[in-house]
């Protein structure tokens, strides 16, 4: 849980980022594509991590410049990236605007428990984090090139002039 929006402000800048990163390495000819059947496809997927901005955190009383949760996802991950990243700068903006550090302590109910606002701003990140993990598989999957994220990716071991792991 956080104690102080600062902190969540840096590590939830840092995971944006990183999140950019893997969207960007998809094409609008890739956004359909699935590992099989009983998965969503990479456009559900980054539009899923979208939209929960605004679901999650509207839940905690905040208004997040977002397409609703109801939307349809786009078909085209230059526009996708571009609305991630006017709501991810909204969720900062919003959480730094209207909550002070001791509001983090202070419990909502979230899907039908009660959760602090700290932890809410922890499992927005976590949330995040869960599916750009399934991202990176399905690219991986697909023959797309996945980006670094907490370290090389198999491509990016040649940069460091290292073997690829096995």
């Amino acid at each position: 849980m956080f104690t102080s929006i600062q902190q969540f402000k840096k590590e939830f800048t840092h995971e944006k980022e990183t999140t950019l990163s893997v969207f960007k390495a998809i094409t609008n000819d890739k956004l359909t594509l699935k590992a099989n059947d009983d998965i969503r496809s990479l456009q559900r997927l980054v539009w899923h991590v979208l939209i929960t901005h605004g679901e999650m955190l509207g839940k905690s009383g905040l208004v997040i410049n977002c397409p609703h949760e109801d939307a349809l996802p786009s078909n085209d991950i230059n526009e996708i990236c571009n609305l991630y990243e006017i709501s991810a700068n909204s969720v900062i903006e919003q959480v730094e605007k209207q909550w002070k550090d001791s509001d983090l302590t202070t419990e909502v109910n979230m899907y039908g428990e009660n959760w602090s606002k700290g932890t809410i701003l922890n499992v927005l990140i976590k949330h995040e984090v869960h599916h750009r993990g399934q991202l990176s598989v399905v690219m991986r999957l697909n023959n797309i090139k996945v980006p670094s994220i907490y370290g090389p990716s198999k491509e990016d071991w040649a940069t460091f002039n290292m073997p690829t792991a096995e």
